[in-house]
Parts: C-alpha cells; sequence; structure tokens
C-alpha cells in the first residue's frame, strides 16, 4: 500500500481523533464505517486503496487476497460495503502485520479479515495458489532504483519496489486466484504499459479505469481489472473525476469515499 497519493481528508473520508498509544492515531473512513489506527506520521492512507477496494467485483461468500495490505484499509474498506467475504492479507512489514490485525478487531472483523506475514516472491505455504476469488493490490509505485525525497524516506519501504518487481505481484496475484477469478490493482498511470505487459496472454476482460484529478490534468492513477483464462477485449473506461472545480470531492468519489459506493468498472 503506498502513500504518494492524496491523503484522505475532512470531506468525511477520514478524520482524526486522536492521539493513540503515544505513535498512532484513530482515524474514520467511509463516513465512520470504518475505524483505523494509523502512525501519526511517516505512513498514512490515502484515497488509492479506497478506490481499489470499490473497483473489486466480490459477492457474498467468496474469499478474497489482499497482496501488500498494509495496515488494512483496503480489506476493511471492501468489508465494510460487502461484509459476508472472508479476506487474507499478505504483509512483508511484521509491524504492519500486527497493525492490520489490531484495526480488524477494532471493526469486528476479526474473523473476516486475516493479515498474514509473506514476501510475494515466496508466498507462505498457508495461502493455497488457485484459492481466492478475487485478488487485490497496490504494489509499489517506483521502480527499485527511483530516489525517494528524504522527507518520504521512512516510507520509501512502501512506495518503491524492493526485490519483486511489478512483474512479480501480478504473477504472485495471478497464481492465487483462480480461474475466471478476477485481479484489481491500482497503480501509477505512466506504467500502465508495465501493467498490461504482465497481464498479457493470461488475463481477459481487462478494464482500465483512469482517476482524473480534475479540470485538465491528467490521470496520475488507473484502476486496471482482469479476469484470469478468460478471453474478451481490453476496455479504456470514462474513469472517475476526483475534485470539482472548485475544489474537494465530486459527488461521485464522494459516494465512494463517504457512502462505500461500488466503482463499476
Amino acid at each position: 500500500m503506498n502513500s504518494d497519493a492524496p491523503r484522505l481528508v475532512s470531506s468525511g473520508a477520514a478524520r482524526r481523533v486522536e492521539p493513540a498509544d503515544g505513535e498512532l492515531s484513530e482515524d474514520a473512513l467511509l463516513g465512520g464505517r470504518v475505524r483505523l489506527r494509523q502512525p501519526v506520521s511517516g505512513f498514512r492512507a490515502a484515497i488509492d486503496p479506497v478506490f481499489l477496494a470499490a473497483a473489486v467485483p466480490a459477492e457474498p461468500g467468496e474469499v478474497v487476497l489482499d497482496l501488500g495490505c498494509g495496515g488494512g484499509v483496503a480489506a476493511l474498506c471492501l468489508l465494510a460495503r460487502q461484509p459476508d467475504l472472508q479476506v487474507t492479507g499478505l504483509e512483508v512489514d511484521a509491524s504492519l502485520v500486527r497493525l492490520a490485525g489490531d484495526n480488524a478487531r477494532l471493526n469486528g472483523l476479526a474473523g473476516r479479515f486475516l493479515p498474514v506475514t509473506g514476501d510475494v516472491l515466496k508466498m507462505p505455504p498457508r495461502l493455497a495458489p488457485g484459492s481466492f476469488h478475487h485478488v487485490m493490490c497496490n504494489p509499489p509505485y517506483l521502480p527499485s532504483a527511483a530516489s525517494v525525497p528524504p522527507f518520504r524516506e521512512s516510507r520509501g519501504t512502501a512506495m518503491r519496489e524492493g526485490v519483486a518487481r511489478l512483474s512479480d505481484w501480478v504473477a504472485a496475484a495471478l497464481a492465487m486466484l483462480r480461474s475466471k477469478g478476477s485481479l484489481t490493482l491500482v497503480h501509477r498511470a505512466d506504467r500502465l504499459d508495465e501493467v498490461l505487459a504482465a497481464l498479457s496472454g493470461q488475463v481477459g476482460e481487462i478494464a482500465v479505469s483512469p482517476l482524473w484529478p480534475g479540470g485538465d490534468k491528467p490521470a496520475k492513477r488507473v484502476l486496471v481489472r482482469g479476469r484470469k483464462a478468460v478471453t474478451g477485449p481490453t476496455r479504456l473506461c470514462s474513469g472517475m473525476v476526483l475534485h470539482q472545480p472548485g475544489g474537494g470531492f465530486t459527488a461521485a468519489a464522494d459516494a465512494i469515499l463517504r457512502d462505500a459506493v461500488a466503482l463499476e468498472m
């Protein structure tokens, strides 16, 4: 889960409650449907995992894998919209796994959201290949060679690829998916070519949905969704305009960030 995207702000998507445990704050997402503990400084939730969760077409009774779950933002937002799911989160940082577990308990979802420690390059044996209806992921946005500004260095692990490259994240996701299951990811628009190359020949019915900042600004983020082992053309969707001309989120964006509405692709 990444932090070089717009933070959740005061439109009701998140609000600062009070510091907790010295290092953490407690925030509210989706108009209060989700409570989230996260570090006061350093890694903080952005809007990307909220939109990611909104784009996952999960149905009641299905099982979902969140690769790189961080503190559990995407998983908790997905469960707020569709509670009759079983979500497993994979995260390499053990401290974030503990935090995600705390957040699951905070929301009464310890039985629905199970974060585990593991690496996309070496999946834990407890996660059986081909066992998930859906996989969602928010891979690191920057290539391993990219520099991170000094004031963001503490967030470098979340922002910058390590040994695992973008293609490795996609390969791990596809390995865990059932046949005809869906993979949904959010990434930088300027790396869309890499995403599509990694999906080529393995995923069909691909839909690409840009997240437009507003005005005449180009999209910085794209949501990409496809289905394993199916055929079908790639579609470029109209996408979502995030901000109104005068500031603040558009009604469509606010419905996702505040009301847990699904994002149609």
